[in-house]
């Protein structure tokens, strides 16, 4: 079955080996059975080095599009979120100081803090390990319609860290926090008590209840009737404390519930509707403060929880906007990385080739970012481009897509047939229910016979697809090597092989030297990777057909296309846009010359079961290969010319040679039937 699958290394020499190759040689790395595919290494590899990173920091996740991106950005977060927490156990071990919870009983005492003590960064804070990440994905594709599309980037990170941690915490620093202090000498206290709020609070307190006790004893003594001046005395100074007192407290229950039923995202909004406002200077300076605000939580909350906080913000989808939404969001990116302390990580999923495009075609961006590839190194700070997908990746994508289908197939092959008595019977009995032409056609159609057959036909279609799925995720094969790297590619195939091996199989009724499973697969593969060099190899061969002059049956596809290859070249122009479809030519030449060396018959065979393959491409191609093989019309020519040449004809010169104007008037009658009068000219 394997036959055709050949590894092709110079003499002499040894393939290179990927880092990921590599780990899995290395015996003293090997010991880590959570990683299992290259994929699983470099994810690990860049969540420690996430978890180390000094912050603020922009990493610049690099892939074309459909690059199995967002699933390595589920194992990047998974991994990063086990080296937390044994971070976190180790920190445990080391001081003995467990983190603060903020939910639950811990809820009063984080409300407490915020209110009457301010932390302090201090030597033991600045070396702490332990760390907890904020996870927090924004798909610019959602926010692709609107202007302001970088404010969805700012109000999607004040929106997830205030669904995380509550949104009374933060309007409760928002009214009454302050700022976490620094202090130069070695001081080992983290919080300090702001005598001021406590006094100020107790102040109120105490004015209030001296307003309340001076009400209560001016309506005491006016009910006993010793009222009078002193009465009137104290309802006046007790009303005055305490609407005064009473005022203050209700002001800062007010300012709280302000920000707790107005966010910083509805803000933000408000100023980005302000037309007027939006084109000030000022407007991101108030964009800046509501930053700054947050930063200086996420620091309050580190302080009080006993641990480090990082904030990673996955940026996804921005290579599918609009330049102009590009821009905005990279300059919101560099707004909210301009605070040195900021716990922000940046992962920008894009393809750089898009990205760069964007910015050089952007209308802002003229004289700043002609070049986009700068302007993004600008940016980033940590680039990481996705490598290729590796053997083990590729074949746990590939059996992962297969599993997909395992159900179907399962039910497929152990699907019995129903006993004849009771299959047919009831088949005949619900016709002549139903009655009528419908009825019977019904019954002839669950006739124990044809059912038995539909059965068997069924279990073999499912055996060959089976085993051409096999194919795909086979390491002993060669097939997935010319698989691309591209997830959605993979699932096209997957998905297209069913539907090719059932139109194959009812070709073959009867005839068992038709095409395999394996090649119907690997047909597949070449349509998908190669579809304009292969729609050209069948136009050529439908040609020559045409003309009468077709290959034989035995002869291969890859002859075919290296006799037709330079009038290829010659239309590169005209077909640029469907031959940037094809895969690598390197690989092309490989997988026809040696390893799956299709013949004409097969090629003609599996051609009426294709159905991945556009055949516009085709008509395409035959329409430019008919345009080409015209003739060029022959100039006109002039009647000045003419008449020397009649004059000619009526004495011609003993052996002058006739011309090719008194041949064509020799051999043509209409010619003749003129007498010599001149015939009129287009």
């Amino acid at each position: 079955m394997h036959k055709h699958c050949t590894v092709h290394f110079s003499k002499g020499a040894l393939p290179l080996r990927t880092p990921a190759e590599a780990y899995f040689l290395d015996p003293e790395l090997g010991h880590q059975k959570d990683i299992l595919t290259e994929d699983d290494v470099y994810c690990s590899c860049l969540a420690k080095t996430l978890c180390h990173v000094p912050v603020p920091v922009t990493v610049g996740f690099y892939a074309p599009f459909g690059c199995r991106l967002h699933m390595m950005l589920d194992k990047i977060t998974a991994l990063m979120q086990q080296e937390a927490t044994q971070r976190e156990a180790e920190e445990l071990q080391r001081v003995q100081w467990r983190p603060r919870p903020v939910r639950g009983w811990g809820f009063p005492q984080l409300l407490w803090y915020l209110v009457f003590l301010q932390p302090v960064i201090t030597e033991v804070h600045l070396r702490r390990k332990n760390v907890k990440f904020l996870f927090i994905r924004f798909s610019a594709w959602q926010y692709a319609g609107t202007d302001k599309l970088w404010a969805g980037l700012v109000t999607t990170l004040c929106e997830g860290i205030r669904q995380h941690y509550g949104a009374l915490p933060f309007s409760v620093y928002s009214v009454l926090g302050n700022k976490p202090a620094t202090t130069p000498d070695f001081c080992q206290r983290e919080w300090h008590c702001r005598r001021r709020v406590l006094l100020a609070l107790l102040a109120l307190l105490a004015a209030l209840g001296l307003g309340v006790g001076l009400l209560y004893l001016s309506v005491g003594a006016r009910a006993s009737g010793h009222g009078g001046a002193n009465g009137s005395l104290l309802r006046v100074f007790g009303s005055a404390a305490t609407t005064l007192s009473g005022s203050g407290l209700l002001m800062a229950v007010y300012s709280v519930g302000k920000h707790l039923f107005v966010s910083q995202r509805k803000k933000i909004e408000r100023l980005v509707s302000r037309e007027k406002f939006g084109n000030q200077l000022g407007f991101m300076c108030e964009v800046k403060k509501e930053v700054e605000l947050l930063t200086d939580f996420l620091c309050f909350l580190e302080i009080y929880q006993r641990r480090r906080l990082r904030v990673v913000l996955e940026v996804t989808g921005l290579d599918t906007c609009y330049p102009e939404r590009v821009v905005g969001v990279l300059n919101a990116i560099n707004t909210l990385l301009s605070d040195s302390h900021a716990p922000f990580i940046f992962i920008l999923v894009v393809d750089p080739s898009i990205l760069a495009a964007c910015l050089e075609s952007a209308g802002s961006m003229k004289g700043t970012a002609d070049n986009g590839y700068l302007f993004l190194n600008r940016t980033v700070t940590l680039p990481f481009s996705v490598p290729i997908m590796g053997r083990r990746t590729k074949l746990q994508f590939l059996h992962d897509a297969v599993q997909s289908r395992d159900d179907l197939l399962y039910r497929e092959m152990t699907r019995k047939p129903r006993p004849p008595g009771r299959g047919g019977g009831g088949g005949r009995g619900r016709g002549r229910g139903r009655g009528g032409e419908g009825a019977e056609l019904l019954a002839v159609e669950t006739q124990p016979g044809a059912q038995r057959a539909h059965s068997l036909i069924d279990a073999e279609a499912a055996r060959c697809i089976q085993e051409a799925l096999f194919c795909l995720h086979d390491e002993r094969d060669c097939l997935y090597e010319y698989v691309p790297d591209n997830v959605v590619s993979m699932r096209r195939i997957v998905n297209t092989v069913p539907i090719t091996v059932r139109l194959l199989q009812q070709q073959q009724q009867g005839d068992s030297g038709g095409p395999s499973p394996r090649q119907a697969v690997a047909w597949v593969v070449l349509a998908n990777q190669w579809p304009c060099r292969l729609s050209w190899v069948l136009q050529c061969l439908e040609d020559r057909q045409q003309a009468g002059g077709a290959p034989e049956a035995r002869a291969r596809l890859w002859d075919v296309f290296c006799d037709n290859s330079r009038e290829l070249h010659t239309m590169t122009k005209a077909l640029q846009n469907v031959l940037d479809l094809d895969g690598d030519p390197e690989l092309f030449e490989r997988f026809l010359g040696t390893d799956f060396p299709f013949t004409v018959a097969e090629a003609q065979s599996l051609l009426r079961c294709t159905v991945n393959l556009d055949h516009s491409i085709r008509r395409r191609m035959g329409l430019i290969r008919a345009v080409s093989a015209l003739k060029p019309p022959s100039p006109p020519k002039s009647p000045a010319r003419d008449a020397p040449h009649a004059a000619n004809g009526a004495n011609p010169a003993p052996g002058a040679g006739h011309s090719p104007a008194r041949a064509r008037e020799a051999h043509d009658p209409r010619d003749r039937a003129h007498a010599g009068k001149p015939r009129p000219t287009a």
